[in-house]
């Protein structure tokens, strides 16, 4: 009986997986729109976990992005949110990978070389050698590439695999703060000190800038972008599928389709308990994940956007906004409800707008991988993103 349960929920899971889920007081949000009388300022598209798109101008994900970049221009940003290269980054010239690794990133490169706007990469757990040992090796070599090839040092964020946080003024009202959050799961050799080019000794120097950063700035909007999410309701925030627990041998090979309904439950409740260094149920992930939300919980005006879920999720917590884009190249599954105001299980990213009276807007694009002759970038959710502003503070 407890097998045909699970059998019966693994079919409903197919079935509706790649129907958007939405917090019932935003079912109807296609009717909210801007104020129409509001002039956008600055456009910024996110971009997670692109390492697998392809290189041959069919790709449906940099296709609408190109075809946002021409209508944002020089009012725009485009951040890639981390995992740019799969499976370990850009590797040394004499590994297998390199050329491959090589080719996809001068492919990322000239899709974002002509726009006019903004372009900043950052770096994910694959960039790190898949946080790996000489990872930071990596990373570094990935970094001096797109900086060369973009020609701007503020193209590869933060520099050197420190921390950060690095802040970026995008426009009057609009702040972008960038931190490397790949730095606390990292095993082996990581960054710190200004011998390795990080402006302070020690971590906890980060979040008292961190904090600093925020405080003097409660009067404007403050988007926060960084490759690990700090709510998700999809693997690496410990949810799993039924085909996990049926057919766990998935996990190694997506062809492996042996039942195994009672012991395949153990790696899944091993995740959600004790964690891979890259779930939040890891102990230093978690310690991370607690440290910043204290800090953020202190204010009402960030935007938080991340990747690393390769799904497309925007949750509302404590009167700030937790974004996941990590849908760039691949999709896995994302469960429904929970503390999510939106998720789907396909490919696009996110979009923030920010106009001229203040508003702030969040929208979901997804591409129709079906026919990549129609037009692309279909808006499935739309959200005015309120925030509750102090006033600037006297210093």
């Amino acid at each position: 009986m407890f097998i045909v349960f699970l059998l019966f929920s693994y079919w409903q899971e197919r079935k509706y997986r790649d129907k958007p889920f939405y917090k019932l007081s935003d079912v109807g949000w296609r009717k909210f729109q801007p104020s129409p009388d509001a002039k956008l300022v600055h456009s910024i598209a996110f971009l997670g976990d692109v390492g697998y798109v392809q290189t041959d101008g069919s790709d449906p994900v940099l296709r609408m992005l190109q075809e946002w970049e021409q209508n944002a221009g020089a009012q725009g940003s485009v951040l890639f949110l981390g995992d740019n290269l799969y499976p370990v980054g850009l590797p040394a010239e004499t590994h297998r990978h390199y050329a491959a690794a090589k080719e996809r990133l001068d492919y990322l490169l000239s899709i974002v070389g002509p726009f006019s706007g903004r372009k900043i990469f950052l770096s994910g757990n694959h960039d790190w050698n898949k946080g790996r040992k000489r990872g930071l090796e990596y990373v570094l070599r990935q970094e001096q590439h797109v900086v060369e090839t973009l020609q701007d040092e503020q193209s590869y964020l933060p520099r050197n695999g420190c921390p950060g946080p690095d802040a970026i003024q995008l426009a009057d009202g609009l702040l972008l703060i960038i931190i490397n959050t790949q730095w606390w799961v990292q095993r082996g050799e990581k960054p710190m000190g200004r011998q390795q080019g990080c402006p302070y000794d020690d971590i906890e120097d980060f979040f008292l800038r961190l904090n600093k950063l925020l405080r003097r700035n409660r009067h404007q909007r403050i988007v926060i972008a960084a490759h690990h999410p700090l709510y998700s309701n999809a693997l690496h925030g410990g949810k799993f599928t039924m085909k996990q627990h049926i057919f766990p041998l998935t996990a190694a090979h997506k062809r492996i389709y042996i039942p195994l309904p009672i012991f395949g439950s153990l790696y899944p409740f091993y995740r959600k308990l004790f964690g891979a260094y890259e779930d939040m149920s890891h102990r230093t992930y978690r310690k991370m994940r607690k440290r910043l939300l204290r800090i953020f919980h202190q204010y009402s005006n960030i935007v938080y956007v991340a990747g690393h879920d390769h799904n497309l999720q925007h949750f509302e917590v404590r009167q700030n906004h937790y974004i996941v884009s990590g849908s760039g190249s691949k999709t896995s599954f994302v469960k429904k409800g929970g503390k999510a105001t939106f998720s789907l299980e396909h490919r696009g990213f996110f979009v923030l707008n920010y106009y001229s009276n203040g508003e702030l807007w969040v929208e979901a694009l997804t591409v129709n991988e079906d026919d990549t002759s129609s037009i692309l970038g279909a808006v499935v959710f739309r959200k005015e993103l309120h925030p509750v502003l102090q006033p600037v503070e006297q210093v």
